[in-house]
């Protein structure tokens, strides 16, 4: 019986975001401290098994509504049934013939939900990666995010950019252009890759009751933009160059400046969208405690530089009373 087991790890935008769906550029890192794996196996039919967070039961009505807060409307049977057409959509689109095999799939993740490491997309990647392999063929990477992206808009209707599937489907830290002109000629971002020893290390800080839908999030942003909001197109424009500066810094070894930058990417996204006071809590309380601060995501986790295990020491105890949990993100693979 073939059997693929196949993973899909969290992210943390460091640079650039929210820019990406706004033809800017960004600088992500995997965070493979958590990950969503699919298992797929030969079946007579196309089954997707449901996960303990596919609930359909509940104990009360305020039970159902801390579990849509937790999870959202969207667990992770819709989110692999959504994957399962897509892929369809992109064989019927390139003539690829699929073969006459059925399969069983189930899922488990671990990341933590709507807290902006793309806990989501990891999913729908790992679903897409499994197919690939189950099936034997293989979708162009530059391509692929555009197809995982395209899960969540359109069968999903859920907003999002590319950033978080590229670093996904990539697995590593990579650099990614969106310019419109790019966009529009080849379709997808330009990407390049870094080796993860050039950044300097690293904590993220998350709390999952303050987890935010990143689509609802970003619903006022967009429509600012479509109406040409002249402060959204600068904010777009400046987010994208701390991005290269980023980049920069890193190639030169200069990985000491990148906290600052971080800290002026936040700092630029306040300015433009509103924050709430427990995630604003978030990002003053660990600068209080020296390090630099930013979102991940959306809302409900923190990425920044933290210099030395003093440092982190600080921040675990800091922001563990405020609920939080702190950890050192990895980047490199574990073999």
């Amino acid at each position: 019986m073939k059997i693929i087991e196949t993973h899909a790890h969290a992210r943390a935008g460091l640079m650039g975001n929210p820019s990406d769906g706004y033809f800017g550029k960004t600088l992500s890192i995997p965070v493979r401290n958590f990950s969503a794996r699919i298992v797929l196996y030969e079946w007579e039919r196309v089954e997707v098994l449901p996960n303990r967070q596919d609930h359909v039961r509940f104990g009360s009505l305020q039970e159902l509504a801390s579990e849509v807060g937790r999870n959202g409307y969207f667990g992770g049977m819709p989110l692999i049934a959504a994957a399962l057409k897509k892929f369809h959509d992109y064989c019927q689109e390139n003539d690829v013939a699929l073969p006459r095999e059925n399969f069983s799939i189930r899922y488990e993740t671990d990341v933590p939900r709507q807290v902006g490491m793309a806990g989501s997309s990891a999913i729908v990647t790992a679903t897409f990666l499994a197919l690939m392999q189950f099936y034997e063929i293989e979708i162009p990477l530059p391509e692929l995010p555009n197809w995982v992206l395209a899960t969540e808009v359109d069968e999903l209707r859920i907003r999002a950019g590319l950033q978080d599937r590229v670093v996904q489907c990539y697995d590593a830290p990579v650099f990614m252009d969106f310019d419109r002109e790019i966009m529009e000629r080849q379709r997808h971002g330009e990407y390049e890759t870094l080796d993860p020893a050039l950044f300097p290390p690293l904590y993220l800080a998350y709390k999952e009751w303050l987890s935010e839908v990143s689509g609802i999030v970003h619903n006022d942003l967009r429509e600012r933009w479509d109406r040409g909001d002249q402060d959204v197109h600068d904010a777009m424009q400046e987010f994208a160059r701390l991005a290269t500066e980023a980049r920069q810094c890193l190639l030169d070894g200069r990985p000491e400046q990148l906290g600052p930058l971080m800290d002026a990417n936040f700092d630029l996204r306040r300015k433009i969208m509103k924050v709430s006071p427990e995630n604003l809590k978030m990002v003053e309380t660990a600068r209080k405690c020296g390090a630099s601060a930013k979102f991940c995501g959306s809302g409900g986790a923190i990425v920044g530089v933290c210099p030395d295990d003093k440092t982190f020491n600080k921040l675990t105890t800091t922001l563990g009373r405020l609920g939080c949990t702190v950890i050192r993100p990895r980047i490199l693979p574990d073999h």
